[in-house]
């Protein structure tokens, strides 16, 4: 297996691990300073104007923060989605994570199939013993392909 090159995985010891996430330039921590940092400044300027008697700046003020608000959480939401599929010894895990819910399956390496939904640019599902997932939401449609032969050879792999 230490001869084997990967494009998507990274090789620890024995176990082989794909790491496929969202491609997100923001964290929600830096997302919710970026927030609070409007928030002061819309309501900074809507007080200053409903101190000179526009008075509905400021409740307009607030309904557009509680819309960008709503907004921001569903990103952070999902910031931290991903897929994490694992090759460790005989069995192969893959978890899906998606808006903090966690699906887990397991598969007997021997007895699992890689094989693209519909077609060459499609999710690859994994089968194997009753049991199929979908991987590669977090790859770009055209690498998928690469992905379910990099999967392929790893599993050939002994």
């Amino acid at each position: 297996m230490s001869n084997l090159v990967f494009r998507f995985a990274t090789v620890s010891g024995q176990n082989i691990h794909w790491f496929l996430k969202r491609n997100c330039s923001v964290t929600p921590a830096q997302l919710a300073w970026l927030y609070a940092s409007i928030c002061v400044v819309s309501l900074g300027i809507a007080s200053f104007f409903w101190m000179q008697g526009a008075k509905l700046v400021l409740p307009f003020a607030w309904l557009e923060l509680a819309a960008v608000g709503i907004a921001f959480l569903v990103y952070a939401r999902h910031a931290t989605d991903g897929e994490k599929i694992s090759l460790q010894g005989p069995r192969l895990v893959v978890e899906l994570e998606n808006a903090g819910r966690l699906e887990r399956a397991e598969f007997h390496r021997e007895w699992v199939r890689i094989e693209p939904k519909t077609g060459d640019r499609s999710l690859i599902e994994v089968s194997g013993q009753g049991c199929s997932v979908e991987v590669g939401r977090y790859v770009r449609p055209e690498l998928r392909s690469a992905l379910a032969r990099e999967l392929r050879m790893a599993l050939r792999s002994a």
